[in-house]
């Protein structure tokens, strides 16, 4: 693993997480407790995507474990995209 690979670099493009939960609710859920994350700039929920995503911008860098951890606190699932190559 790289430095690229396990944490989330600041910058427009941010980093796209699939995630479990179905309901809006709990995906506003996750981004209020992701916000509230230190380093945290802005979350873009995609309800419209299966599995459901959300995109992390961040103003400094932030590990990937943290938010996978921030996500799993609140019963769900956060699996960042294109880390997995074949």
């Amino acid at each position: 693993m790289s430095i690229l690979t396990e944490n989330i670099i600041p910058g427009n493009q941010g980093k796209v997480f699939e995630t479990n939960a179905k309901e809006a609710k709990d995906l506003e859920q996750i981004k209020k407790r992701l916000l509230a994350m230190e380093g945290i700039k802005e979350i873009t929920l995609n309800q419209d995507s299966f599995p459901k995503e959300f995109i992390v911008q961040t103003s400094q860098m932030v590990p990937i474990k943290e938010i996978e951890q921030a996500v799993i606190s609140e019963g769900f699932h956060a699996i960042p995209k294109g880390l997995i190559e074949l």
